[in-house]
């Protein structure tokens, strides 16, 4: 067969007839995929080559725009490919990633290995100063020289070589480790075949838990999976703890199971090559190399952090565990001599939740329905920025789930396509993200702006049939931080694609996503949006009064497990190649007592299935993000109780322009003092993790008597 004729009937490379130029999901096979993408590295190196080979003098326009606008073709069908590879995998898929991943890698170091082009780019930084560019031009040309200096193209040719080699071999064990992950998740099934199995669990997880049997062919009893919205109310309420166990053993050990799919030799390799990186850029450590181009700035100013809250973490911890064992004692319980283990702990949690603060999911589920919680995020969206969200059944999406909007601003022009699959499917990655099909741009080959097209992604449990699903507050709270991440996305407002949306620090990123997560329980959008499911009963004041005063409950617990695993991710990054683990396992358990972290808390995510590190290398020694972002967001929001209304329109302007808008064009310190009108301050985020009490004695209740 001709390749050309194969080429030309591949419905990747093909125009996009469907409206908004969405990708024509129904006719993709993943046998279009290695021809498409192969093809679009070859259109995207002709489009380097000629940039490379202008016979005028480099200026900003012939050389650093246009960088930015070329690839175009490549952008379109990475973007397709990796949303599928998350959200709608095969065999066939998975086959194609592991095909891929090394040719793809080689690609983007040959493209910022371009020795020819870097001259160019490299001459103009020298003499950025005279060249009379604008704030946002100056910021490109900047990123795009930082960009190439730190993929290698400063390096002699036998360490741009090596450095080459690297960058494939990573990519290909990334996508091992991903695959080995949804391998073990997809894997595990605990199956509730008896009354005494169903045992304290509450009609909505009995319900979810049914319905995940159905979906995978059983008649009867119910499935308890990996999803996080049915392990973990599994492990707050299922009275069986023989149960619980068996759940967490398999939550906790997924990715370290011997044979094919065992991550701890790709622990093990990932973390010797992010060495020799690093070392190949003159860095001590991996740490060293990725922490240059955050907010941050180095490991020092993340140690600062951690070290800020780590204490008073465990402080709180120590008082929870107190609580614990109360309970424990009250209720009689017959494990109540056995240590706390971490299958034990939100058990115990809830039953603290409900006795001290009459409080508990099977009452507050009811009000948060999955349609209602999504049409919340949209009000506070229109009331804060004048979004409208339009659903448009007639656009073509990859999956039944997913629901496809028109987004348009407060005069009915549309500035975005969003897109949302809020289920957990057995095909589909765990956890929750934010990705693009289509970045804003104005900077386009065709000349007319690109219109993002941004989509999130959930794992929640489906309801039974004719029921909605109804999501606890993490789960909301969940959902609305993906969107935050996708308001950044859709009101992106700049002229070059490289410094759209979500790409600025790594640091800084999770602001808009953290920030929007305050609206959520904001009393006035609580009384609009959480509505009973069967009665459509508004919530009761009573009830959001319970809540507002368990907000701190159990967060010694969380902020504990999520420092924990920044510790270890800044710490393993910061050993030199000589000391990379020959056993990750043994390294962090040894690290994990070295830190004091207390037993039966566990982490939120060991190294064999953190996909944040080894799924790809954007969060390496940045899970800390979280925290700096919540230093940020706990500050900004405060401007708003500063100002009594949680809508102001002159700050939601200042927000939208500054912090939403703005996307890298920016320095993210001064973007948000552009915003704030100041630095941040670290005290809004010790109250609202409720790690200092003295500063919030209002929001310390009463017992409550059982």
């Amino acid at each position: 067969m001709d390749p050309r004729t194969t080429l030309l009937d591949n419905p990747l490379l093909a125009p996009w007839r469907a409206p908004f130029g969405l990708p024509p999901f129904e006719a993709i096979t993943p046998a279009h995929f290695a021809p498409a993408l192969h093809e679009a590295m070859r259109v995207h190196r002709a489009e380097l080559d000629a940039i490379a080979a202008d016979a005028r003098a480099p200026d900003f326009d012939n050389t650093v725009a246009a960088f930015d606008r070329c690839g175009r073709l490549l952008a379109r069908v990475e973007a397709v490919f990796h949303n599928l590879s998350a959200s709608a995998t095969s065999p066939a898929l998975q086959a194609v990633q592991r095909e891929l991943a090394a040719p793809m890698a080689a690609h983007y170091s040959a493209v910022y290995m371009h020795q020819p082009l870097f001259a160019r780019i490299d001459a103009l930084h020298a003499r950025r100063a005279g060249l009379g560019l604008d704030g946002e031009a100056l910021r490109l040309l900047e990123r795009v020289h930082l960009d190439f200096v730190r993929a290698g193209a400063r390096l002699e040719p036998d360490a741009r070589a090596r450095y080459a080699q690297l960058m494939q071999r990573l990519a290909e064990l990334h996508t091992a480790f991903a695959q080995n992950v949804l391998h073990d998740e997809a894997a595990f099934r605990l199956p509730l075949t008896t009354p005494a199995d169903f045992a304290g669990l509450p009609e909505f997880v009995c319900a979810a838990a049914r319905q995940a049997a159905a979906e995978r062919g059983a008649a009867q009893g119910g499935v308890i999976t990996l999803a996080r919205s049915l392990i973990v109310p599994f492990l707050s309420f299922s009275t069986r703890r023989d149960l619980r166990e068996q759940a967490w053993r398999a939550w906790a050990g997924r990715g370290e199971h011997a044979g094919a799919h065992d991550n701890r030799p790709i622990v093990r390799e990932i973390l010797a090559l992010r060495a020799e990186q690093a070392a190949l850029h003159g860095c001590a450590n991996y740490a060293d190399y990725a922490l240059v181009d955050t907010m941050a700035g180095g490991r020092a100013a993340v140690h600062a952090l951690l070290d800020e809250v780590w204490p008073r973490a465990l402080a709180a911890l120590a008082r929870e565990r107190g609580e614990l064992l109360a309970v424990r004692a009250e209720t009689g319980d017959a494990d109540a001599q056995a240590p706390i283990e971490p299958w034990d702990w939100r058990f115990l949690a809830e039953q603290v939740r409900q006795r001290r603060y009459a409080l508990d999911d099977a009452e507050i589920k009811p009000y948060f329905a999955l349609e209602r919680v999504v049409q919340a995020a949209f009000d506070c969206a229109g009331r804060l920025f004048g979004l409208r969200f339009v659903p448009r059944t007639d656009l073509p999406v990859y999956h039944p789930d997913v629901r496809a909007y028109e987004v348009q601003d407060a005069a009915g022009a549309t500035v975005a396509v969003f897109l949302q699959d809020n289920y957990a499917r057995p095909n589909k990655r765990s956890g929750a993200w934010m990705s693009s099909l289509r970045q804003q741009s104005r900077n386009e080959p065709d000349g007319r702006p690109a219109l993002p097209v941004v989509l999130n992604n959930n794992n929640f449990a489906k309801g039974a049939p004719g029921a909605p699903a109804l999501l606890s507050l993490d789960d909301a709270r969940t959902l609305f931080h993906e969107f935050g991440h996708g308001l950044h996305g859709m009101l992106s407002d700049v002229r070059f694609e490289r410094l759209a949306g979500t790409e600025v620090l790594r640091d800084f990123v999770e602001l808009p996503s953290q920030l929007f997560e305050h609206w959520l329980t904001e009393p006035a959008v609580l009384k609009a949006h959480a509505r009973h499911w069967q009665t459509d009963e508004p919530i009761p004041d009573e009830l959001i009064a319970r809540m507002r005063a368990a907000q701190h409950f159990n967060q010694g617990f969380e902020t504990v497990r999520y420092a924990a695993s920044a510790l270890l991710d800044l710490l393993v990054h910061s050993l030199p190649a000589a000391e990379v683990p020959a056993d990750p396992v043994a390294w962090e358990a040894h690290t994990l007592q070295q830190l004091g972290l207390p037993p039966g808390v566990g982490l939120n995510h060991r190294l064999v299935h953190f996909q944040h590190l080894f799924s790809s290398s954007g969060y390496a020694a940045g899970y800390y993000v979280y925290l700096w972002a919540e230093v940020l967001d706990a500050d900004g929001f405060e401007a708003f109780r500063e100002a009594g209304d949680p809508f102001d329109p002159a700050l939601a302007a200042k927000l939208r322009r500054h912090i939403y808008a703005a996307g890298n064009s920016v320095e993210p310190g001064a973007a948000y003092a552009a915003f704030r009108g100041r630095a941040p301050v670290v005290e809004p985020l010790l109250r609202k993790r409720g790690l200092v009490p003295e500063l919030v004695p209002e929001l310390v209740p009463a017992p409550v008597s059982a």
